[in-house]
């Protein structure tokens, strides 16, 4: 169902699961809340045995379904509002545990909520590990910025190998940190959470989530 925040941003939430292992946020990519997430949260909700919440990372913004005006509005974002988001949507769980997880532009946020003591482990899906050229602002701070400072041996970091966001370079950058990064090879952008896209891969996906739910319960 959907919730508010303190803040008025919207989320989606489950919580129906009677004792939940931990709690778990979920950043989405830049497309937003949409049945997608609601479908996700749903998911890991049932299959994890989590209480789960997406988190509308585009709030009180009519954007509407093309890229364009999305990719445009993200140097307007605020760091630290959307980490804000981010807790209040943990608190909103009420579990002693939370993990974090996000997809592309919510992946980017993992590694930027590396700073944070909130989340006992972070998986960021093929998130950007340096702003691209369009979303710089004084508001975007680097992610890797964020990780030098923070607890980047809480982040998991799944990223496909022909991803153009995520190139050897700075996926080096990230090791560096001592963020673990599970690569595959053959994958591009986005290649795990839609199902719909072109560029999913079904098994690399299985694969993904299957690291993912393991490394945030360990």
């Amino acid at each position: 169902m959907r919730i508010t925040l303190p803040s008025g941003t919207a989320c989606e939430i489950d919580t129906s699961v009677k004792d939940p292992r931990m709690g778990l946020i979920i950043a989405p990519d830049i497309f937003s809340l949409r049945p997608l997430y609601d479908d996700l949260v749903k998911r890991l909700a049932t299959e994890w045995q989590m209480a789960v919440c997406a988190v509308e990372p585009f709030p009180g913004l009519n954007l509407g379904p093309e890229i364009e005006p999305r990719f445009a509005a993200v140097s307007s974002l605020d760091d630290a509002n959307h980490l804000r988001d981010l807790h209040e949507a943990a608190d909103a769980l009420g579990t002693a545990e939370v993990g974090l997880i996000g997809f592309c532009m919510g992946g980017m946020y993992c590694f930027k909520s590396a700073r944070s003591n909130r989340f006992k482990k972070i998986v960021s899906f093929y998130g950007m590990i340096k702003i691209p050229d369009g979303w710089k602002s004084a508001t975007q701070e680097e992610p890797l910025e964020f990780l030098k400072n923070g607890n980047a041996d809480r982040v998991l970091a799944i990223i496909g190998g022909k991803d153009h966001y995520t190139p050897p370079s700075d996926v080096a950058e990230l090791v560096k940190l001592n963020v673990r990064a599970q690569i595959y090879r053959d994958a591009e952008h986005a290649f795990a959470h839609d199902a719909s896209r072109p560029a999913h891969r079904a098994q690399d996906a299985a694969d993904a989530f299957g690291r993912a739910e393991a490394w945030l319960t360990d």
